[in-house]
Formats: structure tokens, sequence, C-alpha cells
């Protein structure tokens, strides 16, 4: 059984991930802080601060891990422009050093459709350029630039999977979709920024798919973990509207958009070519989403 370190298991990303993993029959070897994910057979957790080198050092002085995803990273209130990307540009890169002085073998991290100079439209890795307006895609930037020079000079397998939109069951209730069939569930009004934008949305379990796809894979370098298709935001709100059998009001324009530009989307040939095809539609993975928070309620 192949063993896998794993950084950020318990985030929306990483619990799909941490699962997929499982579920292709890895040994999961996950770095936890606090907050601890539901037991599972062959998941081996380790309570510990990724900032404090000196213990992560020796946790990987004593396991020698051949296999490091690392996808922990700040994506709290206010990502975009915390003085915590430093932070994590600062651990990430003393965790790989650690991960290459004690046997280290592949590496994947976590890149960002942010590392992207927006303004071509269709966003292609190895073309595109990167120039990050935010201090978190400047971050991620900066790991992925350092990275993948330090793995090449120490034959280590480089993998950067950048992550564009996603969704799907347990985002936070504050994000637009969870937000929005909340407002229809509970039958209160809709309020929306105009919506006018168009992004590119994958749902959380073709991503975790495609992340460890990529992983397993021959793919090096930048690998754009998206669908392709770009979809207007007011699309997306309708689709929820109707699929809520919603008759309430969506008050277009009541709050301000919280992203500038008015096209992101990725191009993901590289990712097609090893085979990866999203499971769900849109409209498809929409019907999971909202039969998934209707479940909540009725927990609660």
């Amino acid at each position: 059984m192949q063993k896998v370190l794993i950084t950020g298991s318990t985030g929306f990303i990483g619990t799909n991930v941490t699962n997929e993993l499982l579920k292709r029959g890895y040994e999961v070897h996950a770095i936890v802080y606090g907050s601890q994910p539901a037991k599972q057979k062959n998941l081996i957790c380790y309570d510990m601060n990724l900032m404090d080198i000196s213990v992560v050092d020796k946790f990987m002085s004593e396991h020698h891990f051949e296999n490091l995803i690392h996808l922990a990273w700040y994506v709290g209130k206010g990502c975009h422009t915390s003085d915590l990307n430093l932070d994590w540009v600062i651990t990430t890169l003393n965790l790989l050093k650690s991960f290459k002085d004690h046997g280290g073998k592949r590496f994947l991290g976590a890149g960002t459709c942010s590392e992207y100079e927006y303004k071509y439209g269709y966003l292609l890795e190895d073309e595109t350029p990167t120039d990050p307006k935010t201090l978190y895609g400047n971050g991620k930037n900066a790991v992925f630039n350092v990275a993948k020079v330090f793995c090449n000079q120490n034959d280590i397998i480089f993998k950067w999977p950048r992550i564009f939109n996603l969704y799907g069951p347990n985002e936070k209730p504050t994000r637009l979709m969870p937000s929005v069939i909340n407002s229809c569930l509970n039958n209160e009004d809709v309020k929306v920024s105009d919506c006018l934008k168009f992004q590119d949305y994958l749902h959380v379990e073709d991503t975790a798919r495609a992340i460890v796809d990529v992983f397993e894979s021959d793919l090096h370098g930048a690998v754009n973990i998206c669908s392709g298709k770009p979809v207007q935001l007011k699309e997306i709100v309708t689709k929820i509207a109707e699929f809520t059998n919603f008759k309430g009001k969506i008050l277009w324009g009541s709050i301000p958009a919280a992203f500038g530009e008015d096209l992101v989307v990725g191009n993901n040939e590289k990712l097609k070519s090893i085979g990866w095809q999203p499971r769900y539609s849109l409209e498809a993975g929409l019907k999971q989403t909202i039969k998934w928070w209707k479940e909540q309620k009725n927990v609660r």
C-alpha cells in the first residue's frame, strides 16, 4: 500500500482529496491542526502546527515520506490581502526543504487561478503570463517559481494543479452558491450582485479526482483544474431558484461584486490529456448540492 502525506486534509478540497486517495487504496497520513477528520480505515492523523518547522522537521526525519500533497494555506476572511500569505510562503518552502532532506520524491502543491494575469481571457498553463494582483496570488506564484526549480535540481517530481472556482456540499455558507441555495430554501429574498461576470466552476468531487489524477500521472508543473466552460453567475443563481422552486425575489445588484474581472476561465486540455473528465454537469452538480443542503436543514 503506497503512503502519501497530505496537509489541509480537513478543508473543503482536502476532505474530498483525502476521500479519493483512500478510495484508490492509499495509506493516507494527514497533518492536521486542531480540527480532526472522521476516523477512516487507512487514515492516520498527526496534530501538528506546520509553522513550527523544528517539529515538522523532526516528524519528517522519523517517517521519510516519498509522496507529499500540500493543500494547506490560509483561505479565511480577507485571504487575498492577508499578511498570513507571507507566513504560508515560508511554511511551504520550509516543508518542501524538509521533505527533500528526508527522502521526498514526489511533491504536489495547490496552485490557484489567481496566479494568472486575467486580461487574456482563456488561461493556459505555460503560456498565459502570471502577474497576480493580490498577495494571495503572488504568494502562491512565488512558491510555484521557487519550488519548480528546487524540485528540478533535487530530482523531485513537481506537480502544481492550478485550482479554479469550485462548489459542492459543505462549502462555506457565505459563498455564492450556498448563500443563494439557503436563501431559496428559507424562502428569503436572494441578495446578490448584478451577476454579469463569467467564471469557471467545477464540482469539488471532480476537482478532487482531477488533483489525484494529476498526482498519479506523468504530468509535471502547472495543470489547470477547471471545467473549461465559462458560465455567467446570473445563470447559476437562476438555475438554483428553478431547482428549489423559489418563488420569492432575487435582488440583483443589492450587494457589490466580490470579484472585479469580467471573465475568468481556464483551458483544461492538459488535464483532459490524462483521461480526466468531469462526472458532474453544472445542473447535476447544483441539484446534488441543493439536496445536501436540504439534508443539513433536516438534521437541524
